[in-house]
């Protein structure tokens, strides 16, 4: 009887909580944000007479299905058609979808290395590329909350914007390939992105340890690592014993063997994915050349 009492107690908390957060939640969706890596300009720009008329025609009807307010709307336009110029005799465009609440650059995350080290492979390729910080939350209180229903599976509207920047690309540039980047809670929108772009064989997607709870088993195009090729991510496999016990040891002073942590403080044990690791680097290397 008091795990059933328990098991009642925590379904009333976890209602509780959910319609706090939709009560809370802003009645509707600002466009994300995205820049050159490197850059705190936002993509953006005014004069579209550079710019096909269809190209122009066809961000817009996409803009519409996406936003009811016109500012929006227009805001978003304005950002893709500016990437669809700097992304002119680019052949990969990646979009960064770092970790915590998606609205930090990867050049102040632990995971900045990843950036040279993927881009050395691709141009060695033969590729030229354009590397985007993508922006999916604002830095404000609603924006938390809209990363928070996103990690938890019931708020997909920034998994379509996310989608829709990517197909637009594809669309209005035969042969360029577009790569979603995925890190940590950032792997929650490449995933569900990449399952509405299913039949898009432009758009590819490398998630590095995504949240247990995300169902990536049978997406297509993707490399999916839940371990850095050294230990097992914890996080990544809900192994909630490790994370306990390596939290109460760095508690009490002991070094912790495998690095790694979530929302900068938490510790989890493999969950780093810095280019270093030589099982990493194999893995992208390999999915990069096929």
């Amino acid at each position: 009887m008091s795990q059933v009492h328990k098991v009642k107690t925590g379904i009333f908390l976890t209602f509780a909580v959910s319609l706090a957060i939709v009560l809370c939640a802003p009645s509707t969706v600002a466009p994300a944000k995205a820049s050159k890596i490197g850059s705190s300009d936002i993509l953006s720009i005014d004069d579209y007479s550079a710019i096909p008329q269809s190209v122009i025609d066809d961000i817009a009807a996409t803009a519409a299905g996406l936003f009811g307010n016109e500012e929006k709307r227009l805001d978003f336009i304005s950002q893709n058609l500016a990437l669809y110029l700097e992304a002119q005799d680019k052949d990969v465009i990646v979009f960064i979808n770092s970790g915590g609440w998606g609205w930090s650059a990867i050049t102040k995350s632990n995971e900045k290395d990843l950036t040279p080290g993927i881009d050395s492979v691709l141009t060695d390729l033969g590729n030229d590329t354009l590397w985007i910080d993508y922006y999916r939350t604002p830095h404000s209180f609603y924006g938390g909350i809209s990363e928070f229903m996103m990690a938890m599976g019931t708020y997909s509207s920034k998994s379509g914007e996310l989608a829709a920047r990517a197909e637009f690309l594809t669309k209005n540039m035969p042969g360029i390939k577009v790569i979603l980047l995925g890190i940590s809670n950032g792997c929650t929108i490449c995933v569900d992105a990449m399952k509405k772009l299913e039949n898009d064989g432009q758009i590819y997607s490398i998630q590095m340890g995504p949240p247990v709870w995300n169902d990536n088993s049978d997406i297509k195009r993707a490399l999916v690592m839940r371990s850095n090729g050294t230990i097992n991510d914890a996080f990544s496999y809900g192994d909630m014993l490790t994370i306990i016990r390596a939290n109460l040891e760095a508690a009490f002073g002991i070094s912790q063997t495998n690095p790694g942590n979530i929302l900068l403080s938490i510790g989890a044990p493999g969950h780093d994915y810095g280019w270093e690791y030589d099982g990493l680097q194999s893995r992208v290397t390999e999915f990069l050349t096929k």
